[in-house]
């Protein structure tokens, strides 16, 4: 049972680096629930729900909804950064959700570049 968009390896790795943002997202400062920590949790959230959304539709959609996935991705980084010149996060956190913030687009990239277009 279960939907094939969760056999996915890239819907795995969205859910994965979702749920490490917001562990680390639950010790920024509480004034920053409404900017920063809203924003990246939205963004992150964004990854895994385009990419199931979009497999329930036509390949040409789908690859649209991929599109808006990465872009999502695209979206993480500056709040990263914002994050790290905040000192939400250190230098240590910042480079390994940017690699897989990177390595998530990368797949993502692939799996779209993979669907044929009608």
């Amino acid at each position: 049972m279960g939907f094939d968009f969760e056999k996915l390896k890239v819907y795995k790795e969205a859910l994965d680096l979702a749920n490490e943002i917001y562990q680390i997202t639950k010790q920024y400062p509480k004034e920053e629930v409404f900017g920063v920590t809203n924003q990246i949790r939205r963004a992150v959230m964004s990854i895994a729900q385009n990419i199931a959304e979009g497999s329930g539709r036509s390949k040409k959609e789908f690859r649209h909804f991929l599109n808006m996935a990465r872009t999502s991705g695209y979206e993480c980084i500056p709040l990263l950064e914002i994050s790290r010149r905040q000192n939400y996060i250190d230098d240590g956190e910042f480079n390994s959700l940017y690699e897989k913030c990177d390595k998530l687009v990368r797949r993502i990239n692939a799996l779209k570049n993979s669907i044929c277009e009608l």
